[in-house]
């Protein structure tokens, strides 16, 4: 294990450079020697929660121990370009979900664009390019004839059109990254900047085209953390529902009316804040969920129910800490973490008229 680089994850009231180390090598006590990083050991792996732990160690200079992480997708990746939901363990043959979730699948465009951007590594790029590729095209064999993105396969063949706006809002900004990576390769894919258009227009335009979610804080920020809202649209929805989702010195309600709080969707948001130019409220934000860190393994707690007093489930979770680590190096200043999340850089896609 290398030292980690934690000077861009120095934020006060919320990690000092010790603390920060300690987040970093929580994660990496938990990575198996093949990469897979499950939420915690005895406990399933995702696709889409072991990016989100990849790029953290990415914004910590654990490049080799990301691109394990990467290594261990490409390695287990199914035929038709996607993965299943859920590994226990990260054991590549111990599946206990055979869905195949559109977001979880597109979420390594993210993280491998990320990557790229950590290192400079073009040699990786290059490896992971078919990988990436497979995984686009497998996404987009859900989209709907109205932009919105079917948010599953069944292992029978069988697909969901049904759509999550946080999902599809996580698929916009996946397709940006893959668009990048294809700029990068000099490879264009205009059907992608199409479908990314499509897809931008529907969460803009549409919300009866997918499932009624509103209860979650998903559902309410990740239109803006996900760059399909922006300017004055993004700003009028995060004031829209805030006094509904935020609990002031406790963090981001996961699900109203429930008492409960979690550190996930808390730092995404606090992602999302920075995203709109809102620094000092994104430091709020993450120096309010600082009573769910676990001074011991430098990880944090999943949730708190407040009206209970109650840690809530007793699990400290990879993706939790990888949240936090990204949002606290967006604020940082961390190049690659500012441009994957800020967006500047990253195609914005082909709103087209006909999907109106």
């Amino acid at each position: 294990m290398t030292t980690p680089r934690t000077e861009h994850l120095v934020l006060p009231g919320v990690l000092t450079a010790g603390q920060a180390a300690e987040t970093v090598a929580g994660i990496l006590a938990v990575q198996r020697e093949d990469g897979a990083i499950p939420w915690f050991r005895g406990h399933h792996l995702d696709p889409w929660d072991h990016v989100e732990a990849a790029m953290a160690l990415d914004t910590a200079g654990e490049h080799e121990a990301a691109e394990r992480a990467y290594r261990w997708l490409a390695r287990h990746q199914n035929e038709d370009g996607s993965w299943y939901a859920a590994y226990t363990d990260g054991e590549f043959d111990a599946v206990t979900d055979r869905g195949r979730e559109t977001n979880f699948v597109a979420y390594i465009a993210v993280g491998v664009w990320h990557h790229y951007l950590s290192t400079g590594d073009d040699t990786f790029l290059d490896r992971m390019w078919p990988t990436v590729y497979a995984a686009v095209e497998f996404v987009l064999r859900l989209q709907q004839p109205g932009g919105q993105i079917g948010w599953r396969r069944d292992d029978d063949g069988t697909q969901t059109a049904d759509a999550l706006l946080t999902g599809c809002s996580s698929i916009h900004h996946a397709l940006r990254c893959a668009l990048a990576i294809a700029e990068q390769r000099e490879e264009p894919q205009p059907d992608w900047e199409l479908a990314a258009g499509a897809l931008r227009h529907a969460i803009r335009h549409h919300p009866e085209r997918f499932l009624d979610k509103n209860r979650y804080s998903m559902d309410w920020y990740y239109p803006v953390l996900g760059g399909a809202l922006t300017g004055a649209e993004a700003k009028s929805r995060i004031e829209e529902g805030w006094d509904r989702f935020v609990v002031p010195g406790l963090g981001v309600r996961c699900v109203v009316p429930n008492p409960w709080v979690t550190g996930g969707e808390s730092a995404e948001l606090a992602l999302a804040l920075w995203v709109m130019g809102e620094s000092d409220r994104a430091l709020e934000v993450l120096q309010s969920i600082q009573h769910l860190r676990d001074p011991e393994s430098g990880l944090y707690w999943t949730g708190y129910v407040f009206d209970d007093d109650a840690i809530w489930p007793r699990e400290l979770t990879t993706w939790t800490a990888g949240s936090l680590l990204l949002a606290v190096a967006a604020l940082g200043g961390h190049e690659a973490t500012c441009a994957v999340f800020g967006g500047e850089q990253l195609p914005m896609g082909l709103e087209a008229e006909c999907c109106a």
